[in-house]
């Protein structure tokens, strides 16, 4: 299956980077190459893109993709919280701009046997990099009552989280939870009909919490993102597209705090903590996609594009 994936916010990632010809960028989630493909493009025979993924899947078609601008591309397959450990192996210790497209890639979604959609009877899998052994199955099956209550409620932000949790512990009792199909069916019958009847597919909110911790999604953001900055050079720029507001929550407040990370007392009249700020938040709200685009690329509807711009004070 051809590895298609329209790029969201492509224009405004392009225009954001502020694409240097003789730069060095780094796309942490290359997926289908969309972004990285239009990025190599701008680079002159000094520039360099370097590529990670850590799904195979990706890597092979990113692969095809770039095949034009080979030259100027390093792919590697690993996950974007080892771009420190990447970069170094490469000897590279300063980027001037960093891409975070995140969230699950429409190839991912097309390819039932991934077990990431709701909408085809597939195995549960939901494994981003398949080397991996914790799979949905995994989760559906051996997390505690209260630990899927937990998951569905803050990753997926389900109304109905405690009472899918205990419909889920019920039914793995009788036989165990194997396909995406079965998963649906304990779902639907733990939501009230007139919810369903108006709110989405029922499975919806409940399939994104069991991705994200299957993933670790939330926690790799989290602990990566400051660090990420730590790797942009003077004037270089990290821009994040997100999908949902949970992600988009912590970039925010990421970005937040690298501009200032002052934990002084309102009261102090001078800094006495030492914090020096990292640089400036350059959305100070996020970037949306146009109309024309929401028309063309339904599932750009929900992404959102920050961007922060790396300031060293000498």
């Amino acid at each position: 299956m051809e590895f298609s994936h329209k790029s969201v916010l492509l224009n405004e990632v392009l225009e954001n980077l502020m694409i240097q010809p003789d730069g060095i960028y780094v796309d942490g989630t290359l997926g289908g190459a969309g972004h990285s493909y239009e990025i190599a493009k701008r680079l002159s025979d000094k520039g360099r893109l370097i590529g990670i993924d850590q799904d195979a899947d990706a890597i092979a078609a990113a692969t095809k993709r770039l095949e034009p601008v080979k030259d100027k591309v390093t792919i590697v397959r690993s996950n974007y919280k080892d771009m420190k450990q990447v970069l170094n192996d490469l000897g590279i210790t300063k980027v001037n701009g960093i891409l975070l497209d995140l969230g699950v890639s429409s190839y991912q979604l097309d390819e039932a046997e991934r077990g990431f959609t709701y909408r085809e009877d597939a195995p549960l899998d939901m494994r981003m990099d398949q080397r991996q052994t914790l799979t949905a199955k995994e989760i559906v099956n051996h997390y505690s009552e209260q630990e899927l209550f937990h998951i569905i409620r803050d990753y997926g932000e389900d109304g109905f989280a405690k009472n899918i949790a205990k419909h889920i512990v019920l039914a793995r009792e009788k036989q165990e939870i194997e396909t995406t199909f079965q998963l649906n069916e304990i779902i639907k019958a733990a939501i009230p009909m007139k919810v369903r009847a108006t709110g989405g597919h029922p499975s919806k909110r409940t399939f994104q919490a069991i991705r994200i911790e299957c993933n670790k999604e939330l926690e790799v953001l989290k602990d990566t993102l400051n660090e990420m900055i730590d790797l942009l050079d003077d004037k270089g720029r990290i821009a994040v597209i997100t999908f949902h507001s949970l992600e988009d929550r912590i970039v925010k407040n990421i970005f937040k705090d690298a501009k200032d990370p002052c934990k002084c007392p309102k009261t102090f009249p001078v800094c006495m903590c030492g914090q020096v700020s990292k640089g400036e938040v350059i959305t100070r709200k996020p970037i949306l996609p146009s109309e024309e685009e929401l028309e063309e690329n339904k599932r750009s509807k929900s992404s959102k594009l920050r961007v922060f711009e790396r300031r060293i004070k000498e």
